[in-house]
C-alpha cells in the first residue's frame, strides 16, 4: 500500500518560509542569460597569489588534507590564524582551544548563532545586513531586531541612541559587521567603544563579522571589537580567507574567541559540515604569513578599482556613497528618476548590460533600502572600465 504524504502544511520549515532563492543567484543567472557584466555577486574574476594556489596543489599532491582533517581545523592553520590576530591586533588566542576553522564565514555565522541562541532570543543586527544573517537567526529560532544605518554626509552611519534603544531584556546578542557589507561603512573607534560599553553594561554576547578586515581605505582603520575593554570574553570574531586572498571558492573561514565560546560554536559546527577544505587549509596557513607588502598591494589595487567605478557611476548620474571598506559601492538611483531598486536591477541588464544588486533585499525595512543599489568592484580593470562606459551611455547619453 502506497504511503500517503501530508499536504496539510508547506514542506519548508516555517522559520525559513520568507527566504527563497537568494538575490545573488537570481542576478547571476540574469547576467549569464543576457551576457551582462556581473557587478552583483561579490567574487573576484581573477585568482589570488600564484604561490598560494601552488601551495594548495602541493598539499593535494602530498596527500595533506585529502582525507578528513581535524575537526577544529589543521594545527598549521589554527596557529596561523592566532599569529595573524596577535601580529595585527595584539589579540592573543590559544590555537588549540580558541580558534576554529569553518567552511567560510557563512558557516561560521550560522554555527555561532545556532550555538549561542535559544528560541525567542533577540539579536540586534545592523541593517542592511548580509542575507545569511536573517536566515541563520531564523534557523536558531531567534528574533532579529534591525538597527538601520542611514545616509549621512556621503556615507552610511550608525545611530548609537537607536542601537541602545533596540536592546531589551530579551536581547541575547549583538551581530556586528565592520567593514560593513553592503554599505562600505567602517565603524569608528568611538562607535566601537560605545558598542563595547553597551555590551558590557547589558551583559550581551557579540558576534563580529570582520571578513573585509584588510580592505579599508582613505585612512579608515579596522579595529576588532574584541580589543576593547571587557570584550574579549564575550566576542566571537569571524574571519575568512576568501575576501583577502581572492579564493572565494575555497570556503575557508575561522572563528576566534574564548575557549568557552569557541567550544560552543564548535558543538554546532560539527553537525553542519564537520570538516571541509582540507588541502586548502594548508594553503591559507601560508597565505596568512604573507608579508605586509601583499596586503598593502591588495588594498591599493582595490582602492584604484573603487575610484574607477565610483567615477563611472557618478558620471552616469548615480549618487555614489563613500566606500571606506569592503569591495562594494552603494548608490542612490533617485537622481536617475528611479525609486525601486528591485525593478531597476532587473531592467539594468537590458538597459546597460550590467548587473547589480538591490540593497532592499538586505533590509527588514524594505522601504528604507528601496532606492539603493550595490555594485561590486572586485573585477579586472578592463571589466570595470567597460561597465562604467556602458552605464554612462545608458544613463548620461
Amino acid at each position: 500500500m502506497a504511503r500517503m504524504t501530508s499536504t496539510a502544511r508547506p514542506h519548508l520549515n516555517r522559520r525559513l518560509a520568507e527566504f527563497g532563492t537568494t538575490i545573488f543567484a537570481e542576478m547571476s543567472a540574469l547576467a549569464v542569460a543576457t551576457g551582462s557584466i556581473n557587478l552583483g555577486q561579490g567574487f573576484p574574476d581573477t585568482d589570488g597569489p600564484e604561490e598560494i594556489r601552488e601551495a594548495a596543489v602541493r598539499a593535494l599532491r602530498d596527500g595533506r588534507g585529502n582525507q578528513y582533517p581535524p575537526g577544529p581545523g589543521i594545527p598549521e592553520l589554527r596557529t596561523a590564524v592566532a599569529a595573524h590576530q596577535l601580529r595585527r591586533y595584539g589579540l592573543s588566542y590559544d590555537p588549540e582551544t580558541e580558534v576554529l576553522v569553518t567552511a567560510g564565514a557563512t558557516e561560521a555565522i550560522a554555527a555561532s548563532l545556532l550555538a549561542l541562541l535559544e528560541p525567542g532570543d533577540e539579536v540586534v543586527a545592523l541593517e542592511p545586513y548580509y542575507d545569511s544573517y536573517a536566515a541563520s537567526i531564523a534557523m536558531a529560532g531567534g528574533r532579529r531586531v534591525p538597527v538601520t544605518l542611514r545616509p549621512h554626509e556621503g556615507s552610511f552611519r550608525l545611530d548609537l541612541d537607536e542601537l541602545r534603544a533596540a536592546v531589551t531584556d530579551r536581547t541575547r546578542l549583538l551581530l556586528i559587521n565592520t567593514p560593513h557589507n553592503p554599505t562600505g561603512t567602517v565603524l569608528t573607534r568611538a562607535e566601537l567603544a560605545a558598542i563595547a560599553e553597551l555590551a558590557v553594561a547589558r551583559d550581551l554576547l557579540v558576534v563580529t563579522d570582520e571578513v573585509y578586515e584588510h580592505l579599508v581605505f582613505d585612512g579608515a582603520e579596522h579595529l576588532p571589537l574584541a580589543t576593547f575593554p571587557g570584550m574579549r570574553e564575550r566576542t566571537v570574531t569571524i574571519g575568512s580567507a576568501g575576501k583577502t586572498f581572492s579564493f572565494t571558492g575555497w570556503k575557508v573561514g575561522w572563528v576566534t574567541g574564548t575557549t568557552e565560546l569557541v567550544t560552543a560554536v564548535r558543538s554546532a559546527k560539527q553537525f553542519l559540515t564537520y570538516v571541509s577544505s582540507g588541502p586548502f587549509q594548508y594553503a591559507v596557513a601560508e597565505a596568512l604569513a604573507l608579508p605586509d607588502s601583499y596586503f598593502e598591494a591588495f588594498r591599493a589595487d582595490m582602492l584604484a578599482k573603487r575610484d574607477l567605478l565610483a567615477t563611472g557611476l557618478a558620471d552616469a548620474g548615480f549618487e555614489v556613497f563613500r566606500t571606506a571598506g569592503t569591495y562594494f559601492i552603494t548608490t542612490d538611483i533617485r537622481p536617475l528618476g528611479e525609486t525601486d531598486g528591485f525593478a531597476f536591477c532587473r531592467a539594468l541588464p537590458e538597459r546597460a548590460g550590467v548587473v547589480a544588486i538591490p540593497n532592499a533585499v538586505f533590509y527588514d525595512h524594505r522601504e528604507a533600502g528601496a532606492p539603493f543599489v550595490r555594485f561590486a568592484f572586485c573585477k579586472q580593470t578592463e571589466v570595470l572600465t567597460e561597465a562604467a562606459e556602458r552605464l554612462r551611455k545608458a544613463f548620461a547619453g
